[in-house]
């Protein structure tokens, strides 16, 4: 059968269907998923071997297309289950996905859904059929390139006017992400951690600690590990005053992950953690939390070269001299150097020795910027939720703790 076509009219090559065009002309050609038509983003490579859905609804990755290195995403298919977004019902904020071989048809029994009907109902324009090693090493060479990611069925691009729109994207430094993925109203969430065979539970019984976390694009799982410590949480939205917060009375402030450029966010959201540190309310970060924080003792951050995006990055906790494997998902990060005295750096990468944690040494506060609640990754750093459990149980006043 392939003789006979071939003698009849050669080959027929495939005609791409979808199109990566970066912001300096570069363009690489491959077959469409999900979504049709285009969108703009900020390209970086994930380095991890499970977990897609939870990237793909990690509210961190708003304004990125997210590039994964491991070659079979999608067999798995998808599922409820594994979504990290608070608002399941909100519109995607990742930009779009690539990958390097063909999504097979689902082969996993909690699978409820294949990742291509997926990718189209969460309006995300994916790409596979290309050399994600090549583009990995790319990005590590000139950076995070900003690009616009294209599917066409029928193939038909402008590739002129997408190289033209490619250059157009805005960089992500100074861009506040935020207000695109964080919730605008306060709430409380009371779901724990999954059980194989029982799912989700629900904390019970009288709460240990009244936590308010500020939602800058916080994760489901973060949120579950809260409660099943025991932990009442309550969800404020970004642009929470310190008088909204201290108003609801609370034995410790979680402030969460999310994406962007933390100096756009800390113009708003700095003013509130330094009345926390002030009253020596226990204050726990994670991710944009951590820049956060350190933008609120005096420190800088900058936008890194390639960023850390995976489930598998060496740091060392230098106040128990552990590595741990860790989660990463951030582009910017805290400028070691210019951290002042009273903050003690905690934690550090063992791939580019970049900070990764702080503490304050005169105030009830610490972050990482890592993701110790992994999902998906290790679970390597759940220790940090103890940790700050016990910050709090130190700083309840003695009638309480009696």
């Amino acid at each position: 059968m392939l003789q006979d076509d071939a003698m009849a009219g050669g080959w027929q090559e495939p005609r791409a269907t979808a199109v990566l065009v970066l912001a300096d002309g570069t363009v690489l050609e491959g077959f469409g998923l999900g979504a049709t038509g285009e969108s703009t983003g900020e390209v970086c490579f994930n380095t991890a071997m499970t977990g897609y859905e939870e990237i793909l609804t990690d509210p961190s990755y708003a304004g990125q297309i997210i590039t994964f290195t491991f070659p079979h995403i999608g067999n798995v298919g998808v599922n409820d289950e594994d979504i990290e977004t608070v608002n399941m019902a909100a519109s995607a904020e990742v930009r779009g996905i690539i990958v390097h071989a063909n999504v097979t048809e689902p082969s996993n029994w909690r699978a409820t859904r294949h990742l291509d009907a997926w990718l189209k109902a969460r309006g995300i324009v994916g790409l596979s059929g290309i050399d994600t090693r090549a583009l990995t090493a790319l990005i590590r060479e000139k950076g995070m390139p900003n690009a616009v990611i294209a599917h066409d069925p029928a193939g038909d691009f402008d590739i002129e006017r997408l190289k033209k729109r490619a250059a157009e994207v805005p960089s992500m430094d100074g861009l506040d992400l935020v207000p695109l993925v964080g919730t605008t109203q306060r709430y409380e969430w009371d779901e724990t951690t999954w059980v194989l065979g029982q799912g989700y539970g629900r904390r019970e019984g009288e709460a240990r600690h009244h936590v308010v976390a500020v939602d800058y694009g916080v994760k489901r799982n973060i949120l579950r590990l809260l409660a099943a410590r025991g932990c009442k949480v309550t969800i404020v939205p970004a642009t929470a005053t310190a008088e909204d917060v201290l108003a609801l009375s609370p034995d410790g402030v979680f402030l969460s992950n999310g994406p962007g450029d933390p100096a756009a966010t800390g113009e708003y959201a700095v003013p509130l953690i330094r009345t926390l540190l002030d009253r020596k309310v226990p204050t726990f970060g994670i991710c944009l939390g951590h820049q956060m924080l350190g933008l609120a003792v005096g420190a800088k951050t900058a936008k890194m070269h390639q960023g850390h995006h995976g489930a598998n990055h060496p740091v060392k906790d230098h106040t128990t001299g552990k590595v741990e494997i860790v989660s990463m998902n951030h582009g910017f990060a805290i400028d070691r150097d210019s951290l002042p005295e009273n903050v003690e750096e905690t934690h550090v990468s063992l791939f580019d020795g970049s900070n990764c944690g702080i503490a304050l040494k005169d105030r009830p506060a610490f972050s990482v910027q890592h993701h110790p609640e992994a999902s998906p990754g290790p679970q390597d750093s759940h220790y940090l939720f103890d940790r700050f459990v016990e910050m709090m149980d130190r700083h309840k006043p003695a009638t309480e703790r009696a």
